[in-house]
């Protein structure tokens, strides 16, 4: 978390501002499953542009939500991960598909 910024009290708050971003969830959820490189991250979170892709990676690296490597060869290759606090967040983003879920059916009938 970049120490520039006050935490905020409320849990609810840090929360959010930590992955309060719909790209930053979307970008958790790909990661859940496992580590990715940048174009993997492109395919898979739809809408995103190569910019905010790359400012929200920095963002949740800061924040230690995500690990990134980088190998030394030509070309560049890097890949991302979460780190143990990342894969800490399953449990809210398995609740948020679970009510996804319930919701889409309760609004379709």
């Amino acid at each position: 978390m970049d120490s520039t910024n006050k935490m905020p009290e409320c849990p609810v708050e840090m929360t959010l501002q930590l992955i309060g971003d719909k790209w930053k969830v979307l970008i958790i959820r790909d990661l859940l499953g496992g580590t990715k490189r940048f174009n993997e991250l492109m395919r898979s979170v739809s809408g995103i542009s190569q910019k905010v892709l790359t400012a929200n990676l920095r963002s949740l690296e800061a924040s230690g939500l995500v690990n990134r490597k980088v190998y030394p060869q030509v070309p560049p290759k890097v890949e991302y991960s979460l780190t143990d606090t990342g894969l800490s967040l399953k449990p809210i983003l398995d609740s948020m598909i679970e009510w996804g879920m319930a919701y889409k059916k309760k609004i379709q009938k």
